[in-house]
């Protein structure tokens, strides 16, 4: 397994694997890696013949009010859970070698970008779209692989590669779970033992939704009410955002009449979680 530290030597790297007509996968992650993201990467080394994995904490994507520098790493254990997953190459640049002096040009994403996560977190899609696509640049994969459980970052990137005619394969791999059905985060270390308890109210509100419109409820208002009951009766927890809105435009809906996106943002703690399903009548 490569570790490669610089735009030049990824590029290079990359350049020497598509020479002898090999496909290339890249993960791209912010590390301190958890089964969610092994699936990732199982699924990359699936689809491909070489599999790239990036590590990089980006700090464009972080609000005001976030603290970069407090987001968990732990490159060695990092480094062997990828050399177990068959990882290929791993790159690891820092940020003076992604964003350096002058740096200038952004991505937005402008429709996608406004509803859920980024009504509270404004210019957090801008700084994803962003190094995404720097990512891609670098790295020219065949193929990228993201988790569903960040919904709207998968369809902004999608967007980004449709709108930008970039030639790469976007893979969509279902929110990995633990057995309580808590999804699987690298902020889910911030929670302490009753905090983790209350946190499952995040899918439990979902497996609500799910019932209600199995049953024939068509009024997102009632739905998302009893889902703010429900959340609201776990200790620690404070709502950002529950939402039920179009899985194509993020907007909401007024009935629920097809496929709709269930999607909740919930700080449990210090930690903010969030999750989401897509579900129809």
């Amino acid at each position: 397994m490569e570790l490669i530290e610089t735009v030049d030597d990824m590029r290079r790297w990359c350049e020497g694997q598509r020479a002898f007509g090999k496909t290339i996968a890249l993960v791209p992650t912010m590390g301190f890696l958890h089964k969610g993201h092994l699936e990732l990467l199982r699924v990359g080394r699936y689809l491909s013949d070489v599999l790239t994995l990036s590590i990089f904490v980006n700090p464009t994507q972080f609000g005001p009010s976030e603290d970069c520098e407090a987001y968990p790493r732990d490159l060695e254990g990092d480094l062997s859970k990828a050399r177990h997953a068959g990882v290929d190459s791993v790159f690891v640049p820092t940020v003076k070698e992604m964003y350096p002096s002058g740096y200038q040009t952004t991505i937005n994403v402008e429709k996608l970008a406004g509803h859920l996560c980024g009504t509270s977190r404004p210019g957090h899609f801008e700084g994803v779209a962003t190094v995404v696509a720097k990512l891609f640049n670098i790295v020219r994969p065949h193929l990228a692989v993201f988790g569903k459980k960040d919904y709207q970052q998968l369809k902004v990137v999608r967007r980004m590669v449709e709108d930008l005619n970039m030639d790469i394969q976007i893979v969509g791999v279902p929110t990995v779970r633990e057995p309580d059905g808590l999804a699987m985060s690298s902020r889910n270390r911030y929670l302490g033992p009753e905090e983790r308890k209350s946190a499952t109210c995040l899918k439990k509100s979902l497996d609500l939704a799910d019932e209600m419109i199995s049953r024939g409820e068509t009024d997102p208002q009632k739905i998302k009410r009893a889902m703010k009951e429900l959340i609201l009766a776990h200790s620690f927890t404070q709502i950002d955002y529950v939402s039920i809105c179009d899985p194509a435009t993020l907007e909401d809906v007024d009935v629920i009449q097809g496929k709709v996106l269930v999607a909740v943002a919930v700080k449990v703690g210090r930690a903010r979680l969030i999750d989401n399903s897509l579900l129809e009548p």
